[in-house]
C-alpha cells in the first residue's frame, strides 16, 4: 500500500483497518516478530461454530507462537482500536504545526490522558534511525532556544553580543539542514563547541560547505571541512550571496510556532520527541499526507513506549 486518505479513514471499520496495517507492515506476507520467518497462516475457526479465534491471530509454523500485527510496533498492548490509531497517525503527520492531545481527544473521542499517550507513540515512531550516509553539499548549522518565558528571554546571556541566547528558562535544539535534503535536529544539553561540533562531525560528510552564523562556537570548522560560510548577524548581515541560514531558521520558526500556538507547553523532558516529529514531517514534506502516515507505520517497527515510561521521564 502507498497511499491512504482521510475519506477512507473516516468510514474504516476495525476489520478494514486491521486490513490496512497489514497491508502496510507485511505487503501480503505475514512476517512473525519474533523470529521473522514467513512460515505463518492466519488462525480460523475450525468446524466448530463456539470455537473462537480472536480477529487477527496469527500462528508462526517456525517458533510456534501465535502474533498479531501490532506485536513489535507502537501499537502493541494496546486496547484503542486500530481505526483510531491511523486516524490519529494520519491527524499527526498531515498537520503541519502539529495538533495537540486536546484535538486528538476531541477528534477521536477518547480521553485526553489516552490521547496525550497516544501521541508520544507516534512520535516514537517518527524518530529518525541512525542513518548510514552523512549529510553532504551546503549544510546550515544553527541553535535555538524553545520554552521559557517572554520576560525570561535575554536572562543569563551566553554571549557578549547581546543575541538573547539563554538558557535559564529554556532549552536548547541544534540542527543541520542540508540543502534541499534531510534535516537532523535534536535537543542539547548545552551550547558548546565540543557539543554543537561533535555533533556536526557525527552527521556532515567532510567535503560539505558549511554555513552558521557568528557565534564564537563554530569557529575553526573549516579546518574541518570543505568550507565554512559566517554570516554576521551581529552586523546586521542576514543573506550574502549562498551564505545564508534561512533554511534552518524557517523550520525552528515552524518548531516554535508549533510549540506555541498549537501545545501552549512543551516540557524539557519531552522536548527530543516533538523535535523528532517537526523533523520527520520535514524530512518527508516531498510526500503526500497519506504516504507520510505510512512511513509513519512502517517506521513503527521495533518500538515500543509503556505509559509508565513516558511518565516517568
Amino acid at each position: 500500500m502507498d497511499n491512504i486518505t482521510f475519506k477512507q479513514l473516516r468510514n474504516m471499520t476495525e476489520e478494514q483497518a486491521r486490513d490496512t496495517l497489514e497491508a502496510i507492515r507485511w505487503n501480503g506476507q505475514p512476517v512473525c516478530p519474533r523470529c521473522q520467518s514467513e512460515r505463518a497462516h492466519k488462525l480460523t475457526p475450525k468446524g466448530d461454530t463456539k470455537t473462537k479465534v480472536r480477529a487477527g491471530v496469527y500462528f508462526c509454523g517456525n517458533c510456534r507462537k501465535q502474533f498479531t500485527v501490532t506485536v513489535g510496533t507502537i501499537f502493541e498492548g494496546s486496547r484503542i482500536k486500530i481505526a483510531d490509531w491511523l486516524m490519529a497517525l494520519y491527524l499527526m503527520c498531515s498537520s503541519k504545526k502539529g495538533i495537540s492531545a486536546h484535538q486528538l481527544h476531541r477528534t477521536l473521542g477518547v480521553t485526553y490522558k489516552t490521547a496525550w499517550f497516544m501521541a508520544h507513540r507516534i512520535r516514537l515512531a517518527m524518530s529518525e534511525r541512525p542513518l548510514e550516509e552523512k549529510l553532504q553539499g551546503t549544510i546550515e548549522a544553527d541553535e535555538t532556544y524553545i520554552g521559557g518565558k517572554e520576560k525570561n528571554k535575554h536572562a543569563n546571556k551566553r554571549t557578549a553580543n547581546n543575541r538573547g541566547r539563554s538558557t535559564k528558562t529554556k532549552t536548547p535544539v541544534f540542527a543541520l539542514v542540508e540543502r534541499g535534503g534531510q534535516l537532523r535536529a535534536q535537543k542539547v544539553p548545552a551550547v558548546s563547541g565540543n557539543n554543537l561540533k561533535g555533533i556536526i562531525r557525527e552527521h556532515v560528510s567532510k567535503d560539505s560547505t558549511l554555513v552558521t552564523d557568528d557565534f564564537p562556537v563554530y569557529q575553526g570548522l573549516e579546518r574541518e571541512f570543505a568550507g565554512h560560510e559566517v554570516v554576521d548577524h551581529s552586523t546586521g548581515e542576514y543573506v550574502r550571496g549562498d551564505a545564508h541560514t534561512n533554511t534552518v531558521e524557517g523550520w525552528f520558526a515552524l518548531l516554535k510556532r508549533g510549540v506555541v500556538g498549537t501545545f501552549h507547553h512543551v516540557s524539557e523532558e519531552h522536548l527530543d520527541r516533538y523535535v523528532d516529529e517537526f523533523a520527520f514531517r520535514y524530512n518527508n514534506r516531498k510526500i503526500k499526507d497519506g504516504e507520510r502516515a505510512i512511513e509513519a507505520i512502517r517506521n513503527s517497527k521495533g518500538k515500543r513506549l509503556t505509559y509508565k515510561e513516558t511518565i516517568e521521564r
